[in-house]
C-alpha cells in the first residue's frame, strides 16, 4: 500500500539537525589537528554550567554530539541537591572534559523537568549524541557516582564514538569567538531533494540525497532527508494488513516488527512505532536486537530530537539497554 501526499518536509528542524552535524564535525576537526600537532585541542568551553528551557537545544543536545553531557536537576529549596551539587561540579573539574556538567533548576524549567520524566529531586541524567540516559536518583556515594561517570565515558565512546576533549579548568571559562560560517554549498540540490520527496518521487529524492552526501557524506540534512526517503521507499509495496497480521501472529520475528514499525510510523502512529520496537529490543538478543535497535534511532532521525516523544522513547530505549 503506497501512502499518498505525504510529506515530512517541516516535520524536524533541519536547522537544529544542522548546527547538531556543524557542531559534531568541528570536535572532530579538532581532535584530527590535535593528533596531527601533539597537542590537545584549544577549547574554550565551560565545563559547569547553567541550561534553561531556550539554551536547551544548543547547550545540551547539541554538545551532547562532541561531549557527554550530565545533567544536575535541583531546586533551591532541596538539602539533598545542596551536597550533591558540588560534588559532581568537582568531578566535572576532574574529569577535564571527559563529561560537562549541566545544571538545570527545576522550578525554573519545569517543561525539561516533566520531559525527562522527573520522579523526584536530585536527579542526574545525562545526554550522548542526542539520546537521554538516567543515572541515579538522590545523593549517593562518591565512589558510586565514579563508577556510574566512568561507565558512561565508556559507553559514550563505545557506542557512539564520542569522547569529550581534553580542557583546563583554569581556562575553562574563556569563550572563543564563533568563527563565521559560510553558505552551504548543496542548496540546489537539497531543494531539489526536498521537491521530489513531497511530490512523491521517492527514487528521485533518494538519488538527489544521495548526490549529496557522495560529497560531503557526513552531511546533517542530506543524512535525515534520505532517511525519510527511505523510510517511504520501504512501505509503498507493503501490503499493510499483511504486515500487521504477520507481526500480531510472530511476535518474535523481528523483521516483521521492524517493518509494522515503519508502516506505524508512516501512518502517524509514531508511539506504537517507537513502543513496538523498544519492545523489540528488550526480549531479543545479538544481531536481531541490534537490528531493532537501529532501525529505531533512524526512526528517531525521522521525527527529530527534540519532539517529546523521541525525548520519551530514548529514556525507554536507555533503560532497556543500560
Amino acid at each position: 500500500m503506497q501512502p499518498r501526499n505525504m510529506s515530512m518536509s517541516g516535520v524536524v528542524d533541519l536547522a537544529a539537525v544542522k548546527a547538531a552535524g556543524e557542531a559534531k564535525q568541528k570536535a572532530e576537526q579538532a581532535r584530527a589537528e590535535a593528533a596531527r600537532t601533539g597537542q590537545a585541542p584549544a577549547t574554550g568551553a565551560r565545563l559547569v554550567f547553567d541550561v534553561d528551557e531556550a539554551g536547551f537545544q544548543q547547550d545540551v543536545l547539541q554538545r551532547s554530539t562532541e561531549v557527554p553531557v550530565v545533567i544536575d536537576f535541583w531546586a533551591e529549596w532541596c538539602e539533598p541537591c545542596k551536597q550533591l551539587g558540588p560534588l559532581l561540579e568537582r568531578l566535572a573539574n576532574e574529569y577535564a572534559g571527559k563529561f560537562v556538567l549541566a545544571k538545570i533548576d527545576v522550578d525554573a524549567n519545569q517543561m525539561l523537568f516533566q520531559q525527562f520524566g522527573v520522579q523526584g529531586i536530585p536527579a542526574v541524567f545525562a545526554v550522548v549524541a542526542g539520546q537521554p540516559i538516567p543515572l541515579f536518583q538522590g545523593a549517593a556515594p562518591e565512589a558510586q557516582i565514579r563508577q556510574v561517570l566512568d561507565q558512561l565515558v565508556q559507553a559514550a565512546e563505545q557506542q557512539f564514538g564520542i569522547v569529550g576533549a581534553p580542557v583546563d579548568p583554569a581556562a575553562a571559562d574563556e569563550q572563543p569567538a564563533e568563527a563565521p560560517q559560510p553558505a552551504g554549498p548543496y542548496d540546489a540540490l537539497l531543494e531539489a531533494a526536498s521537491q521530489a520527496l513531497d511530490s512523491g518521487d521517492l527514487g528521485g529524492a533518494v538519488q538527489a540525497y544521495k548526490n549529496v552526501l557522495s560529497e560531503d557524506p557526513g552531511h546533517p540534512e542530506a543524512k535525515l532527508g534520505l532517511a525519510q526517503a527511505e523510510l517511504l521507499s520501504r512501505v509503498q509495496d507493503l501490503d499493510a494488513q499483511a504486515v500487521r497480521k504477520e507481526a500480531a501472529e510472530n511476535p518474535a520475528d523481528v523483521q516483521a516488527q521492524i517493518r509494522a514499525a515503519d508502516l506505524d510510523l508512516v501512518g502517524g502512529h509514531v508511539e506504537d512505532a517507537f513502543g513496538r520496537l523498544v519492545d523489540t529490543v528488550k526480549r531479543t538478543f545479538g544481531d536481531d536486537r541490534e537490528a531493532a535497535r537501529v532501525r529505531l534511532l533512524e526512526l528517531f532521525e525521522v521525527i527529530g530530537a527534540e519532539d517529546p516523544r523521541v525525548t520519551a522513547a530514548r529514556t525507554a530505549l536507555a533503560r532497556v539497554l543500560f
